[in-house]
């Protein structure tokens, strides 16, 4: 089932922003995430917050239906609206995610995008991406959504072989995805990512790279590979904890990458974050980058989470419950924080450290310059860079990432 939210303190009924959060907002970029939690079945993997038919049935009744979703989306989208009040930014980037978003017809994503023009405005250039299932879109379907405003779309594609598919619990049959990136650019569609996952109990090197090689052949301009984390209280957790398939190790995940790395920048794609790779500068995903250097973002959905201007909440994360706030004229926000100094220093070098730019290294204490030091003797950190004041991972560095962050935060 899905993980638990934060604890924090109540969210206004009125959803109601702190003054500051939307203090000097004009010089931030706006974003838009908005979450459809509707799968077919659910992945043996996955804690996202997600519902099947039957994990919903009898306990959201009409308010949590497919049916309606989009026009409850679109009540969240007016609160944001009158949240934000006299707010002058049009929006930047809108990603569907979920989930699967290409459950709901094309019309309502569309509707669902229609709502943020009306409301905000879009910029000239904004990026607005859909994820989506291979077995959920059509060429029609498609163009539908390019004709709509879509111009990026993610499709999950986890691996190109049947066996490490079924771990998985994915219903997709191989060479599905890379039929979708052909009817995506057929429909329009200038950037298109595959979704790869590595570590999957029971793959092999091999099948890593024919995964990797599938992917590339199909033609994409963007690629995320993450490693499989098995979350407590997933069917995958509860297999291996039956014996029924073995656990991957660290040195297996490493491995995999430094595949993953060697065969896609052997392609022409170049790492721009640790787990995401692009063929230029365009290709990269805009709306990540937003995260990734803490801009604002308002998060739509259940379970979604927002941040503006140092103010971060998130939604309840029931559908019938979310829905049931917004008929009410409530915010639909479960609880939130309000970040200080401190904490948005620490997550800008946890966040900016995992981008190939790096992070300043005026953001690091005492005591993390000195980690800092200990990291670019360790050949973790590059050394050009370096000098230029940025803390920039090398490949072995983005290997020990997390642990580089550990030190540098101290």
């Amino acid at each position: 089932m899905p993980s638990a939210l934060p604890d924090g303190e109540p969210v206004p009924d009125d959803g109601t922003l702190p003054a500051h959060a939307l203090a000097g907002a004009a010089s931030r970029p706006l974003g838009f995430y908005m979450h459809v939690p509707y799968c077919a079945t659910r992945c043996g993997y996955c804690d996202f917050n997600t519902y099947t038919a039957t994990e919903l049935r009898g306990s959201g009744g009409v308010l949590a239906s497919r049916d309606n979703y989009a026009s409850t989306l679109i009540d969240e989208v007016r609160l944001a609206r009158k949240t934000l009040g006299d707010d002058p930014r049009p929006v930047r980037t809108v990603f569907v995610g979920g989930g699967t978003p290409t459950l709901l017809a094309a019309a309502d994503l569309v509707r669902m995008l229609g709502a943020i023009r009306e409301e905000f405005g879009l910029a000239e250039d904004a990026e607005i991406t859909t994820e989506a299932n291979p077995e959920s879109v059509d060429p029609a379907y498609l163009a539908a959504l390019r004709a709509g405003g879509f111009n990026r779309v993610s499709f999950g594609m986890q691996s190109a072989r049947r066996h490490v598919l079924k771990v998985l619990d994915r219903t997709h049959t191989p060479g599905r995805p890379e039929a979708c990136v052909a009817e995506a650019r057929a429909a329009g569609f200038e950037h298109v990512n595959l979704d790869l996952i590595y570590g999957t109990p029971g793959e092999s090197d091999d099948d890593w790279r024919a995964s990797l090689e599938a992917a590339l052949g199909a033609g994409p301009d963007h690629v995320s590979a993450y490693a499989l984390i098995v979350e407590e209280g997933t069917q995958l957790a509860r297999r291996i904890r039956r014996g029924e398939v073995p656990m991957t190790d660290d040195d297996v995940h490493a491995d995999r990458y430094l595949i993953a790395d060697e065969v896609l920048s052997g392609a022409g794609f170049e790492w721009y974050e640790v787990s995401n790779w692009a063929t230029s500068v365009a290709g990269r995903c805009l709306h990540n980058e937003l995260y990734w250097r803490g801009a604002d973002w308002w998060g739509a959905g259940p379970g979604a989470h927002s941040h503006v201007g140092g103010v971060r909440w998130w939604n309840v994360k029931h559908p019938g419950a979310y829905a049931s706030a917004l008929a009410a004229g409530k915010s639909p926000g479960a609880g939130r924080e309000l970040l200080s100094e401190e904490d948005r220093r620490v997550e800008r070098i946890l966040l900016e450290l995992r981008l190939r730019e790096g992070c300043p290294l005026s953001l690091l204490r005492p005591d993390g310059l000195a980690a800092s030091r200990r990291a670019l003797a360790e050949g973790l950190l590059e050394a050009g860079p370096y000098e230029e004041g940025r803390a920039v991972l090398t490949l072995r560095g983005r290997l020990l990432a997390d642990a580089v962050v550990r030190d540098l935060v101290d």
